[in-house]
């Protein structure tokens, strides 16, 4: 029935106000009457219904009507009333005495709104609603702020009529898009300043897979498995093309894409299927992706539905050396773990590395090599152990790197597996002598297998070499799940065929893959200049800039032009929200995008509050935020794993592009995007600095991904 919430304001009300909510529930059985409210000062004072005041539709269900009134003021007297949209129709009036509000105090019992009327047969009919009435006190500060707050709502948007796709003519050399007073100097190298280390940048990616559980010893014998290879990786990706569906004879050749998630999941029968804890991080539990949304939401569904062996995934890689399968392998450990799959990339050529040494020569892979063939079988099967027994202890997708280049081999890992995981072998095949030549000389120069050797021309003929024997005896995937990536690396003629593919995860991986190339590039990340909200405090908001804010955008335009100059076919992607447009206002010669993904962490019931004033007024939403940013949603807002996840658009398409990409954003959604690049936890993702009026520039290549900061000047640091 009703409630009321209001409480007593003895010895609070001095030079301040009430403020009291009026609001009626569960009304909405006849759209053409509105409720409304009348009674003496100071609400109405009058009891003309002519002259009540409308509430205004709050929700399907809920209507609300708010105002000030002087806390001294001795009574509140007032009805609720229903007046139909027609004005010549009779008003309906709340049955009952009046309401008594005294000293933000209601007289009475709490009770719902009664209307009665009478059909034309004379059948009295009734309608009851909820109604929810509280007054609070109101500082004089306070009420100041929420005016100037409200105020400042009222401002029309200064970007109003900015379409979300903008072609810019390009600036006038000669004046420096008129922004010269906030120019930079010619040397943008005296803007560098220190970024946080990245210790995978431009350096061998298979240095930084997982190391043995163990000290080797034997543990499964390979000499039932025959001739097969295992080879160190190279530093090499591919390219988008055309999307070709190959399908062999006898096998489903169909791609069933459902969606994100993590691998099927075992269907439990001792347990609710649907009373699953995701938090659970024991060996028995540990197979809930730490992601929200769609990948959740996946995951569920295959633990109620999914084979216990297809709960976990392996990828393994075939192809020969310096086919770029390390460079993929690492690309999708990092895209997986960042959609909140917990995933490890394990290189069999490390673990060679480790037990037989890395200086062995060409003769080392001879297909007529028993004792080679012998010894990389062994240390295969190691990894291959040592990735199932880390599945056993919750990991979900594992990343099995080597060439893999015969079926003997294959065979071998098929039968490791089986009624553990899934397979699906990733294959990738280059037919480019000159793609294959760059990457021989990048194998050369920074595997460690040939750190040791002085001469690089040595180590040239080697390598070429241990090419050839893997060639005499090389066999193309044509078993199993598969995905072929062939000449991907060239963008134009180059394909991407799946067999025997279907479910969500591997659908993620091969719409991943297609998308991904290798084209150097850089993609820029920058916040927003510094606005009026951040100036103030206030978290989300759709603010202005202040005026450092806009004479960051004038700098940044300066440096844009000055890095960019000589790409012709660089764009700008920016949010919906005023702050990130307007930084990018001054900015000419580039095509500008609005992305509403790219939009602040939505910060819910909390917008346009700062920090001090949720731990004071919501201490328990303030305490679980502290306690778990990562996961914490602002009530009817977002966490920061729903903002990775509708991220997830915007990193596939930042893969695609094959041209600089200038990305202002915001703090929490650069974060993300951000963790994704240099491969962070996710756990760190709501600590990662970004700072205001600093540009990181991601440089994105063969080599990997290096990073560049440069701070154009000084401004408010404000953490989310």
């Amino acid at each position: 029935m009703g409630a009321n919430s209001s409480k007593s304001l003895d010895g609070e009300s001095d030079g301040g106000q009430l403020y009291v909510s009026l609001r009626m529930e569960n009304f909405g059985s006849n759209s053409d009457l509105i409720p409304h409210i009348y009674g003496s000062l100071p609400i109405i004072g009058s009891w003309d219904s002519s002259k009540a005041l409308s509430m205004e539709r709050e929700s399907a269900s809920m209507w609300q009507l708010s105002f000030v009134v002087p806390s001294n003021h001795e009574t509140l007297d007032f009805k609720f009333l229903l007046k139909p949209k027609d004005s010549n129709l009779p008003c309906f009036i709340e049955e009952g005495p009046n309401r008594l509000l005294k000293g933000g105090t209601l007289e009475g019992d709490s009770r719902a709104a009664l209307f009665k009327s009478k059909l034309e047969n004379q059948e009295e009919i009734s309608l009851e609603c909820k109604v929810f009435i509280s007054a609070d006190f109101i500082s004089p500060i306070d009420l100041a702020a929420s005016w100037r707050a409200y105020q400042e709502n009222l401002q029309p948007s200064r970007v109003r009529g900015i379409p979300d796709v903008v072609m810019n003519i390009p600036p006038d050399s000669n004046s420096e898009n008129g922004l010269s007073p906030a120019g930079l100097e010619l040397d943008l190298e005296q803007y560098v300043v220190p970024a946080p280390n990245l210790d995978k940048t431009s350096l061998y990616a298979a240095n930084f897979t997982e190391d043995p559980r163990s000290p080797f010893h034997s543990r499964v014998s390979s000499r039932n498995f025959s001739t097969a290879k295992d080879s160190v990786k190279s530093f090499e990706s591919k390219s988008i093309g055309t999307f070709n569906v190959a399908k062999q004879d006898n096998q489903r050749g169909i791609f069933v894409d459902r969606g994100v998630g993590s691998p099927k999941l075992f269907k439990q029968t001792s347990a609710s299927l649907y009373n699953i804890d995701l938090h659970r991080v024991d060996s028995e539990t540990k197979i809930m992706p730490a992601a929200a949304g769609a990948v959740a939401a996946a995951a569920v569904a295959d633990q109620m539905h999914g084979a216990k062996e297809d709960r976990k995934l392996a990828i393994v890689l075939v192809g020969l050396p310096a086919r770029g399968k390390t460079f993929t392998a690492a690309k999708l450990t990092r895209y997986l773990r960042w959609l909140g799959h917990d995933t490890k990339h394990f290189n069999v050529g490390k673990y060679r590395r480790i037990k037989h040494g890395a200086n062995q020569a060409a003769d080392f892979f001879r297909s007529d090599n028993h004792e080679g063939i012998e010894a990389r079988n062994e240390v295969a099967a190691l990894a291959m152990e040592d990735m199932l027994a880390w599945m056993d202890e919750g990991g979900q997708v594992g990343i099995f790197d080597a060439t893999n280049s015969t079926r003997n081999r294959r065979n071998m890992l098929m039968k490791m597996a089986e009624g553990k995981c899934k397979i699906i072998f990733l294959e990738t095949i280059c037919n480019d002598e000159h793609i294959i030549e760059r990457n021989i000389r990048l194998k050369v120069q920074q595997s460690p297998d040939y750190a040791e050797e002085p001469d690089f021309e040595t180590g040239l003929r080697d390598f070429k070499a241990r090419l050839a024997n893997y060639e005499k005896v090389y066999e193309p995937v044509d078993e199993g799940s598969y995905i072929k990536m062939i000449d991907m690396v060239t963008g134009s003629s180059g394909q991407l065929q799946v067999n025997n593919i279907s479910g969500y995860l591997p659908g993620r991986i091969v719409f991943f893959l297609v998308n991904t190339h290798l084209t150097p590039r850089p993609i820029l990340l920058t916040r927003h200049g510094e606005s009026l909200d951040n100036v103030r405090g206030r978290i989300g908001g759709d603010s202005v800039l202040s005026e450092a804010g806009e004479l960051y955008s004038i700098k940044l335009a300066n440096f844009l032009e000055k890095r960019l100059k000589n790409e012709k076919t660089a764009s700008l992607w920016t949010s919906t929200l005023q702050r990130s447009i307007l930084t990018a206002s001054p900015v000419l010669g580039f095509p500008k995008i609005q992305w509403r993904a790219l939009d602040e962490i939505n910060s819910g019931v909390c917008d346009g509050m700062t920090y001090e004033e949720i731990k004071k007024n919501m201490p328990d939403e303030y305490e679980s935020r502290m306690k778990d940013k990562l996961r914490y949603r602002y009530p009817r807002g977002e966490s920061y794993l729903d903002v990775i996840q509708r991220l997830e658009t915007v990193i596939i398409e930042l893969e695609r592009q094959r041209a600089p990409v200038v990305v202002i954003a915001h703090q929490a959604v650069l974060r993300a995007l951000y963790s994704y690049f240099a491969d962070r936890p996710l756990n760190e993702v709501p600590q990662i600095e970004v700072p205001l009026h600093t540009i990181i520039e991601i440089q994105m290549g063969v080599t990997g991904v290096q990073e560049k900061r440069y701070k154009l000047m000084d401004g408010v640091q404000f953490p989310l």
